[in-house]
Formats: structure tokens, C-alpha cells, sequence
């Protein structure tokens, strides 16, 4: 097979396997996502593979030890996957890799799959013997917000230090068009649970006098965001800017909205995405419309997901969103408010001789200059990573773009982009080998701690 085949084969075989980091019954099948990477991390050459369990788990260390006076770099994915929803609503089966024209459909295809998949790809290239230092990372609690991820960096600190850390679970710009990350929002969660009465009554008899607690809830949930879509909740800080010009047409197509439909907040849409809040209702719990009677609920709740700004603690947001919801329930209402994960935004520094390496690489596999762009999504392994090892350069980068539908069904990723990003790999690889030799790598360095 030739290296692409073997990436199709490797990206086919992982998307076989459910491995639903938030679901309990398919805890199982995230044991198997992470036996089955080592095996093939095994099958690259890599002559040190450790399969973990514990924090982060099931996860995979893997390690190619420098040459001398050669640096070190950890290339990171996760083989936790969101889960598919209604399998109705997929073209294909999730479970089984399908291609369509230069797209390969499946969950976890581009969300990250896709890229343990170009870590492997890159790996086979040089048949077990890279010319730099090379760990492969690859967590298993990202998908529910990581958790456990300073932990598990304290406790593997040595085999995780290096010089460089490429993160591939971000996004491009567009297919063909490569991006590095500067900022990325955190992310938290929490439900809130608005209680009315001890039992339901009929709405004919109390109606009028006695609120329900669905409609008391809806009326909280309004009081999130402001007439233009703004989030309303006090105490969300915003520092960044990005001078990326995003248009207002480019973002409706690729989100599909419908016609019609408005775009929601104010400020540059680059801002809107990757610099400010976003709040989103991502599940309630009421009584379905098939199985509705004329009755008045006593209890009703929603799932409430914050995308945290860059520069701001993930923890902080989560109160404050907490003590939003705490104010602004109507007519005096019970509030039970439960915590949720929460992942701290981050913000990667592009300067550095490895950084600069990377985007000459990228941008001789691509054929055009990389862009600089935030990201909306949370990668919580960031900023942990930074502040374990200050002195590392970063590049966060991804495979996916804006119509890979991450999280959703019909889920895909580009096949094109993602020889290309093998492709910048390799390139960096040996780049890097080029540098002035160093005294000591930075795995040489924990050695001696």
C-alpha cells in the first residue's frame, strides 16, 4: 500500500470503533480506540509505546528517542469521539468511513481521528527512525472537556516534555487553506434545574395563577443574550481582536443558514467567534410534544454551554453564568444549579525557530501562506501544556474546515488536505533536523530535574 492508502486504512479502522468519551456503555470501545493506536503506533516502528490508563485515559504515550543535540516534539490528537445523535440523520453509517468525491464522512473523521491518522502517516514515512525526537500523544477525555488533563500532565511530565508541541485539533480556514491558532475560548457547562410545584396540576383548573416551571424556565433562558443575540451575562471579560477578514455571506454558507435567519451579536464576525462569549442551550428536559397534556410542570431543566473568551478563567465564567441564573429566575422559583467541566481558554505564541519552521512547511505543502486565526472551540490541553512548560513552542493547527460538521451528524473531512498536512509534517521533520544542534533537548533537561 502506498502512504495514503495506509492513512485511509489506519483513519477506517479507528472510525470503526464507538469510543463515546461521554457515554458510560461505551467505555469499553474507548479501550479498544486506544489498544488498537498503540498497536499501530507499534506497526510504525515506534520502539516505546505506553497505553494508560487512569487521568486522560485511556490514553497513549509514545516515544522516538532524539539523536543527539536534536530537538524533541510531541504531536498531539484524541480518540474520543462526540456521540452521532440520531443515526437517521447520517448519510452514511458514522461508524464506517465512507467517501464521497474528495470527502471521507464518518465520526471522528475530522474531530480528531483524522488526526492520529497524519501522526501515523507521518510516522510510516520515515519507516520508524524520524531525524528529530518524536512523542505521539494521544488523550482520551477530550470530547468532555479534559478534565483530567493537569493531572495527567504532573503525573507524566517527563514523557511528555519536549521542545515543540504540535497540536492537531483545531481548524483551517478553509480546504486548502492552512490555519495556526493564537487564541482559543475555553469552554464550561452547567444545568439548571427551575422547580415550581411538588406535583403537576391540571392547567384548566390552576392555570392563571400557578407558573409552570417550563414556561419559568424558558422566560431564564431568554435573559442569556440580548435582543441582537449579544450574550447578557455580567462578568464575561473580553481582551483579543483578530484582523482576519471574515465575510458575513462566507460564514451563511458555511453554517447553512437558512434564508431568512439573521446572524446574532455585534462586532467583526472573526471577534464574534474566536474573541467574545458564546452561550448555546445544548439539551432540556420537559415532557416531549407527542407525550404532552394540558398540564402545568413542576420541574424542568437545561444544559447551558459557555464558550469561555481567551484571557479569561473557565471557573470564573462558570460562576458567573451560575449567579445569572441565580438572579434572573421569575416569580420567585426554586434554582438548583449543578457544575459542570470547565476548560480554560488559551493563547499561542507564534514567534520561535520551530513555530516559523512549521508555517514554511505548511506553506510550501498547501501552496499558500498559513492564516493566523482564533479558534471557537476549546482544546483545554493548551494551556495546561504552557504553563507545565513555559519555555515550548507551540503550533495548534487541525485538519478540519468549515464544513467538516465536528460534533454533528455527517461529520467529514477533506482527503486532500489531509495528505497535505502528512505532507507538512514530514517537511517539518526534516527541517528541523537542519537547526543548529542543540546542547541539550528538552526531554534531555527533565532527565536531570
Amino acid at each position: 500500500m502506498t502512504l495514503a492508502d495506509e492513512l485511509i486504512s489506519d483513519l477506517s479502522r479507528m472510525v470503526a470503533i464507538p469510543s463515546v468519551g461521554a457515554l458510560e456503555e461505551h467505555h469499553k470501545d474507548l479501550t479498544t480506540s486506544a489498544e488498537l493506536i498503540a498497536h499501530l503506533l507499534t506497526d510504525a516502528g515506534c520502539p516505546d509505546v505506553q497505553l494508560l490508563d487512569g487521568p486522560a485515559a485511556p490514553a497513549i504515550i509514545a516515544h522516538f528517542p532524539a539523536p543527539a543535540g536534536m530537538p524533541t516534539i510531541c504531536f498531539y490528537a484524541h480518540h474520543d469521539v462526540q456521540p452521532v445523535g440520531d443515526p437517521d440523520d447520517w448519510v452514511d453509517d458514522p461508524w464506517v468511513l465512507a467517501r464521497h468525491g474528495d470527502r471521507l464522512f464518518g465520526r471522528g473523521a475530522a474531530d480528531d481521528k483524522g488526526g492520529v491518522a497524519c501522526h501515523l502517516a507521518m510516522l510510516r514515512a520515515f519507516n520508524g527512525q524520524p531525524p528529530v525526537g518524536v512523542t505521539i500523544f494521544v488523550e482520551g477525555e477530550e470530547e468532555i472537556g479534559s478534565p483530567h488533563i493537569d493531572q495527567f500532565i504532573e503525573e507524566h511530565r517527563q514523557d511528555l516534555a519536549a521542545d515543540a508541541y504540535v497540536i492537531l485539533d483545531a481548524g483551517n480556514l478553509s480546504v486548502g487553506r492552512p490555519a495556526f491558532t493564537t487564541a482559543l475560548r475555553g469552554v464550561c457547562d452547567l444545568i439548571v434545574e427551575v422547580k415550581t410545584l411538588d406535583h403537576a396540576l391540571h392547567s384548566g383548573q390552576f392555570g392563571g395563577v400557578v407558573p409552570d416551571a417550563l414556561t419559568t424556565l424558558c422566560r431564564l433562558l431568554a435573559t442569556l443574550h440580548t435582543a441582537n443575540g449579544d450574550v447578557a451575562v455580567d462578568g464575561l471579560t473580553v481582551t483579543g481582536h483578530f484582523d482576519v477578514d471574515y465575510s458575513a455571506q462566507a460564514i451563511r454558507e458555511e453554517a447553512g443558514l437558512l434564508d431568512g435567519v439573521e446572524q446574532i451579536g455585534s462586532g467583526t464576525i472573526a471577534d464574534r467567534l474566536w474573541a467574545k462569549p458564546s452561550l448555546t442551550v445544548i439539551g432540556m428536559d420537559a415532557v416531549s410534544v407527542e407525550q404532552a397534556s394540558n398540564t402545568l410542570s413542576p420541574q424542568a431543566r437545561a444544559k447551558i454551554s459557555l464558550r469561555v473568551p481567551p484571557g479569561m478563567s473557565a471557573i470564573t465564567a462558570q460562576q458567573a453564568l451560575a449567579d445569572h441564573c441565580r438572579r434572573h429566575v421569575d416569580w420567585g422559583a426554586q434554582v438548583d444549579i449543578v457544575l459542570g467541566s470547565a476548560g480554560n481558554p488559551g493563547e499561542v505564541d507564534v514567534d520561535g525557530p520551530i513555530v516559523a519552521a512549521g508555517m514554511a512547511a505548511y506553506r510550501t505543502a498547501f501552496g499558500c501562506q498559513p492564516v493566523l486565526i482564533g479558534q471557537g472551540g476549546a482544546i483545554p490541553l493548551v494551556g495546561e501544556l504552557h504553563r507545565a512548560f513555559p519555555q515550548a513552542e507551540f503550533l495548534v493547527t487541525g485538519i478540519a474546515d468549515p464544513d467538516s460538521r465536528m460534533h454533528a451528524p455527517n461529520e467529514s473531512v477533506s482527503a486532500s488536505d489531509l495528505k497535505k498536512t502528512v505532507q507538512a509534517q514530514i517537511l517539518l521533520l526534516n527541517s528541523l533536523a537542519e537547526l543548529p544542534r542543540r546542547s541539550e533537548s528538552a526531554a534531555e533537561t527533565m532527565e536531570t530535574i
